[in-house]
């Protein structure tokens, strides 16, 4: 199978091992992630951003397909049964494109909003599991004890580390496509880096007394001489993307009325009212109930805005009109808040105040006033660290051998906004004393 892709270009999956992606790609669980976007809604704010996890789930597997290669350069200083066989580079292809499964409409949107509804990496190991889906009976047919040894791959556990970090860790094809993706679909350049030269960097850090161990795995581990600036550039890109795409202002303000729209539409299903249009998967969540596999599926962005739709016809007056603002693009604006201002109490304060403007304006405050906090580590949060290995010495963290990491290590990126009405926006901002 050959396929034309705008950021790998042509991805091809032509051999025996590779012979999963294509059976697995047919199945109707893979086929879904057509309908949902990557990015939810930043178009929004980049147009171009309308690509879907079905894509990027093609990336992610190419990435796998390149990195296996990589890996199998560099592994005869392993023992033999710490190398890439045939059987672990097919379980690896197939974790990389099964990898979101489980992902809900509008990203993430859905289960933050519904209080008690799992979330999608517990929906992606129900489907991995359950004898019901296509995806599962394509997998058994290859190997009865394949569908565990994927799912223990997407939650990031193997007994090689370096392959299960391949999949979930710093340095994973995930974060290798996505960054790649959505900087070009968005048309920003924050999130570009060397991919091949990454790759080409790639060494095993092999620590005395691995070898013949099978407790001691190696790791996956960045060339010093070569690969630091190549590493630097990639944690240095998702910093970037997540300060001008996935946190910028537009996609926090319609992600936040989005998920406004969904709590209070679950709190009216519950107290009893009807709302027209409402997916079964929603109407069960929000009475309590855990949707069914076959429910939590049948959802995706179209169901979802199709829902959003109807509820505009709902009696619920802030209902229907914060389902007509976000449908016509009239979206909530942001105040963000710096220093102290940003800092809990006073945003609370600052929120209280926006609160009680609203109420004066006749306008809900429950819908047309909100806080938006979003933070994000980065780089230095993942507690079993890429390491750097050097012709001579031991293996080191990339904090202690770059500049750059040793000074992000750690650091959180947090954005802080109060989300308004555009009616209320003046007026809060000179209460705030921001003008």
């Amino acid at each position: 199978m050959i396929l034309r892709d705008p950021v790998h270009g042509l991805v091809a999956f032509e051999s025996d091992e590779e012979s999963v992606v294509e059976r697995l790609m047919d199945t109707a669980e893979v086929q879904r992630l057509r309908r949902i976007r990557q990015l939810g809604v930043a178009s929004m704010a980049f147009p171009g951003g309308e690509h879907t996890r079905f894509a990027h789930a093609v990336g992610t597997t190419f990435v796998m397909k390149q990195l296996l290669g990589r890996l199998r350069q560099i592994h005869d200083e392993l023992p033999y049964w710490q190398r890439v066989t045939t059987d672990l580079g097919r379980d690896a292809l197939a974790a990389a494109m099964l990898h979101d499964l489980g992902h809900g409409p509008l990203s993430h949107l859905f289960e933050d909003a519904i209080p008690g509804t799992t979330h999608h990496e517990e929906w992606t190991e129900q489907i991995v599991l359950s004898k019901e889906t296509d995806v599962h009976k394509v997998l058994v047919d290859l190997d009865p004890g394949m569908p565990e040894r994927v799912a223990a791959l997407v939650r990031g556990e193997h007994e090689l580390p370096y392959l299960a970090k391949a999949v979930s860790g710093t340095l994973d094809v995930d974060r290798c496509d996505y960054l790649l993706r959505d900087a070009h679909s968005t048309g920003v350049r924050y999130g570009l880096y060397d991919l091949d030269w990454l790759f080409r960097s790639l060494r095993f850090s092999i620590t005395p007394g691995e070898h013949g161990s099978t407790e001691q795995a190696p790791r996956l581990a960045i060339d010093g001489a070569k690969g630091l600036p190549a590493i630097e550039a990639f944690i240095l890109a998702r910093l970037f993307m997540f300060q001008q795409v996935y946190l910028h202002k537009a996609t926090r303000s319609a992600e936040w009325m989005i998920r406004t729209i969904l709590a209070r539409a679950s709190q009216l299903i519950a107290d009893g009212t009807r709302l027209e249009g409402s997916p079964r998967a929603v109407v069960l969540s929000a009475n309590g109930a855990p949707p069914s596999l076959g429910d939590y599926l049948a959802l995706d962005d179209t169901v979802l805005w199709v829902a959003l739709a109807s509820w505009e016809h709902a009696k619920d007056a802030s209902l229907a009109e914060l389902c007509r603002r976000v449908r016509t693009r009239k979206l909530h604006k942001t105040i963000e808040l710096f220093g102290p201002q940003a800092l809990p109490g006073a945003r609370e304060d600052a929120l209280a105040r926006a609160r009680d403007i609203a109420v004066m304006r006749g306008l809900d405050p429950d819908v047309h006033v909100g806080l938006d906090v979003a933070e994000v580590t980065p780089f230095g949060a993942d507690p079993d660290p890429l390491m750097v290995v050097f012709a001579k010495g031991v293996p080191r963290p990339l904090s202690e051998v770059s500049f750059l990491l040793a000074r992000l290590a750690g650091q959180v990126l947090s954005r802080v906004r109060i989300v308004i009405a555009p009616e209320l926006r003046d007026e809060v901002t000179a209460a705030l004393g921001l003008t």
